[in-house]
């Protein structure tokens, strides 16, 4: 339910219409992120009406059609409302060589881009995940996971940022991103999940 909550806030806008139907006051159905569009039936004192198109909109009392709705009309009428839109979470995956802490170059290259990341949300909420192959006894590799995780919430902390909350888990070798067989050195599996809120 929270998801259907979250892609209608994302989808779903009403404001009082200011031109054309004066005092009236209208749905439009917005693309969401992932360039999917749902559909929304507006039930009202004077009819129903069906919305399943980004862009379109109709009036809430259910007259008249649903309708496409000028850009510039849906910035101006919602500019409020989808500046209020919270950021969506946004997820990173680091890798690291084996048997220890040390990211792959190109994860140490995808640092800066996670860090502003998080800096662009006022008080981000963290979860670092580590994760391990599983060459070893899966007790190490389970410890082995958590310092690879603890090594990256220390560089969030480090660079200064709002953090509300960060959670640092170890999965170890039980959640295997490329499942293998005991004593495989899969490189994929040598992560870190980092997930901002």
């Amino acid at each position: 339910m929270a998801m259907l909550g979250k892609k209608l806030l994302f989808g779903l806008l009403t404001v009082n219409l200011l031109a054309g139907c004066a005092g009236k006051s209208y749905v439009v159905l917005l693309e969401n992120p992932d360039g999917g569009t749902g559909k929304v039936v507006v039930k009202g004192r004077q009819g129903e009406q069906v919305i399943d198109q980004a862009g379109h909109g109709a009036a809430l009392d259910g007259s008249g059609k649903a309708a496409a709705v000028p850009a510039a009309t849906i910035e101006k009428d919602f500019a409020s409302a989808i500046a209020a839109r919270p950021l969506l979470p946004e997820r990173f995956q680091l890798y690291f060589e084996s048997g220890g802490t040390r990211l792959t170059p190109a994860s140490l290259a995808l640092l800066p881009t996670i860090i502003e990341a998080a800096a662009r949300r006022p008080a981000v909420d963290v979860s670092v995940i580590g994760h391990s192959d599983t060459v070893g006894p899966a007790e190490a590799n389970r410890t082995l996971a958590l310092q690879r995780a603890q090594s990256i919430a220390d560089l969030i902390r480090a660079r200064g940022l709002k953090v509300h909350a960060l959670s640092i888990e170890s999965h170890g070798e039980s959640n295997l991103l490329v499942p293998t067989r005991d004593e495989v050195a899969e490189p994929r599996n040598r992560r870190v999940e980092i997930s901002l809120r």
